[in-house]
Formats: structure tokens, sequence, C-alpha cells
């Protein structure tokens, strides 16, 4: 339940900010539709800060080397703040074409550039936030997390009200002013985070540099992962942007909530993850296979209850679009909920993997689905009343493709699968 709480908490406040946003009209909302996946783009391709170092120092503690954990952490902290530098840099030079890749034209296209620019400057915050968290997480303290999640989030709402709408001495900001209330939540996110680290596992006497090697032949698995990721997720924004701007605002909605639900299910994984690293590490296979067991059945069953949510609260939705945009919305919401059990099994196998330190075939497995749901994406037509609809089906179809790989990948066991019994296949 921590870990549920710690990862919703950031996709609830990108529905409170697409709400607010959206209070300013379509054209606001759909800047926000356009600036968001490519600033997730840049950012969370390096999630294998959070993720490689989540296993290796559960693997690390499996084995009774905590001064490993320490310097993994380290490490993997300095990593963050270099490659966030670089990538605000990065970022700056080609925010303009990247947002005309997506689109945005006039004050849409105005709007992405003045989040995005300002976002950047959080990059290093939140890569450092990446590897904290997978530390905390790898030495299976996973309130932690939780308490700094409702810390930044919490001082994300309370800027959003101050500086979009302004509130006494502060101007009113509108979108940009959405993008300072996340940078300067995300600073204070990451400076706690550094202070529980060294709370928790002590002051790291070292940074052994020469260890960068072994977390980046994980990150490169795992970069390339998260990368096809956000480029199908990228991909889908485009072609609903492409159909129109009422079309974008509606799809930059329906994925805030798709993503509160995505989110929800990762807590199983990783979970799932620091325990089957920790077996692992322990020599312990038989208790990691019921991990990965456990984790599937609690999360289908979740991924269920969230589609029946989902539709239960289809008026909501509607009202809380602008007026023009409602008409687009309805069919592409029903296949976005209905798409969440299986979402469940992908996000659960994903952890499971995570945990064995799977990455590879994980790679693959994402390469396969991302290139056939991008072919679809690209030939999509944009000009009928049910594209968005069309965007949402080929979104569940890559869902599917990913999930039936991670399952067989445990069961039965499919290549040289960790998890596979001995003297299996």
């Amino acid at each position: 339940m921590p870990m549920v709480g710690s990862l919703v908490a950031e996709p609830l406040t990108g529905i409170v900010d697409s709400l607010l946003i959206a209070r300013l009209g379509a054209s606001p909302l759909a800047a926000l539709g356009v600036a968001v996946p490519l600033m997730s783009m840049l950012l969370f391709a390096f999630n294998f800060l959070g993720i490689g170092t989540q296993t290796l120092v559960a693997k690390a503690l499996g084995e009774g080397r905590r001064d490993r954990a320490a310097e993994t952490t380290g490490l993997a902290m300095g990593l963050g703040l270099g490659f966030g530098a670089a990538l605000a840099l990065i970022g700056e030079l080609s925010a303009e074409a990247a947002a005309n890749w997506m689109g945005a034209e006039g004050t849409t296209l105005e709007g992405a550039l003045a989040y995005l620019r300002i976002r950047l400057v959080g990059a290093p915050a939140v890569l450092l936030t990446m590897a904290a968290f997978g530390a905390l997480r790898g030495v299976q303290d996973v309130r932690t997390p939780l308490w700094i999640a409702i810390a930044t989030n919490v001082a994300n709402l309370a800027l959003d009200v101050v500086l979009i709408f302004g509130v006494g001495p502060f101007p009113r900001l509108e979108i940009v002013g959405a993008a300072w209330a996340s940078t300067i939540a995300q600073w204070l996110g990451a400076a706690i985070a550094l202070h529980a680290v060294v709370a928790k596992l002590g002051p790291t006497r070292r940074i052994v540099w020469a260890r960068t090697g072994q977390l980046l032949i994980v990150g490169r698995d795992l970069f390339m992962r998260s990368a096809m990721l956000l480029v199908f997720v990228t991909l889908a924004g485009r072609a609903a942007m492409r159909i129109g701007t009422d079309a974008g605002a509606a799809h930059t909605l329906i994925r805030s909530v798709w993503m509160l639900a995505a989110f929800l299910l990762d807590a199983y994984a990783i979970v799932a993850q620091s325990l089957i690293g920790y077996f692992a590490g322990a020599g312990r296979s038989d208790l990691a296979r019921r991990v990965a067991r456990v984790c599937l059945e609690w999360s289908v069953a979740t991924g269920v209850a969230a589609a029946a949510l989902m539709l239960l609260g289809t008026p909501w939705l509607l009202a809380a679009l602008p007026e023009s945009a409602r008409p687009l919305a309805g069919g592409a919401w029903t296949i976005a909920a209905l798409s969440q059990p299986f979402n469940a099994v992908s996000f659960g196998t994903d952890g499971i993997h995570w945990g064995t330190g799977d990455y590879r075939f994980l790679r693959n497995a994402m390469l396969i689905s991302t290139g056939t749901g991008a072919a679809l994406l690209l030939a999509l037509d944009a000009s009928g009343r049910s594209s968005l609809e069309g965007v949402w089906i080929v979104t569940t179809l890559w869902i599917v493709l990913r999930g039936g790989a991670g399952t067989l990948r445990i069961w039965p066991g499919i290549g040289r699968a960790p998890l596979r019994k001995r003297g299996a296949g």
C-alpha cells in the first residue's frame, strides 16, 4: 500500500494539473498534451537509474554486502545529476523541433515550448530522485518514498493554484505557472530524498566510478526498453494531435487517468522486483517464483477493479473536458478502461523480470511490440470521427503484446528464463 501511494502521487498531480489547465481552454490543455510526453521521453528513458539501482541494492543486501549497496547508490545519484544536466541542455536546443514534430501550432506551440523550457530546469532533480527511490526500495523501505512523493506533490499542487491563476502578489502565469510549480517541487523532493538515503544507508564513503560500466550495461537495455515505451506514448499523443486540437485535449485527460492506473498497477511490480532481487541474491529461487505468482494474481484483480472504476467514472471524465472535446472522448475512454487487466499483466511481468535482471528480454519484447504499434499508429487515418478510438485500440494491442511475451517468459519459461525450474523445458 505505501508503494501504491508513492507511485500514484505523481499521476494524480498530473490529472489535477490537466483539470486546472482545462479551465483555461482546449489550446492550453493540448499544449500540456504535447509537452508532457516529450518531457517524459527525455527523463524517463533514464529510469534505469531507479530500476537498476533497486535490483543491484536488493541483491547486494541479499548477499550481505551493505557497503556495496551504499557505493552503488552514490554512483547512481552522481550519474543522475550528470545525465540530468545534459538532458536539460539537449532539451533546450531541441524543444521547438520536437514540439513541431508533435503537430503543435500557433498558441498550442507557444504554450508547449514555454512549459518545456521551464520543466527542463528540474531534470537533474528528477533523475537524482529516481536513483534515491531505487535505493530506498532496494532496502525494502517503501514508506519513505511515499512521504517524499506526498510532500513533493502537495507542494506542486499548492504552487499550481498560486501560479496558474495568480493569488495575492503572484501574477497569473497560466501554463507557465504550472511548469514553475512542478520544477520547484521537484528540487524540493530531490533534497528530501538525498537526506533520506544518507539516513538509511549512511554517507557514501566513496563513489567507485569503475563500476559505472556495470550500471550502464544494465542501463543500456533498460534505456532502450524505456525509450521504446515512451516513443509509443509520444506517437500516440502525436496521432491524437493530428486528428485535431479537441482530440488532443481529450487524449491528454484520458492518458492522465490511464497513467494513474498504470502507476497503481506498477506498485505490485516494484515490490516484486525488490523481493525477487533479494531472494535471487540469497539463492532462494523457490521464493522468487512464489512472489512472481502472487504479484500477477493481485495485479490482474486490481486491473479488473480499475477497469470497472473507469467505466463508472465516464460521466466525470466528460464533464471535466472542454465541451468541444466531449463528443470525441467516450469511445476512446471505454477502450482505455477495458485495457486495464492487460495492462496489469504487462506491468506485473516487467517487475518480475527487473528483479531477475532479465533486461535483455524486456528490451527485445518492447522493440517488437513498439515496432508493431508504431507502424499501426503511423498508418492511422486522422480524418474520421472514430480516429481517437483507433489510437486507443492500437495502444491496447501494444499492451497485449508486451504482457503476453512477459508471461510466456515465466510460464512455461521460453528461452533462457531465469525463473524456470531446474530441469524444466
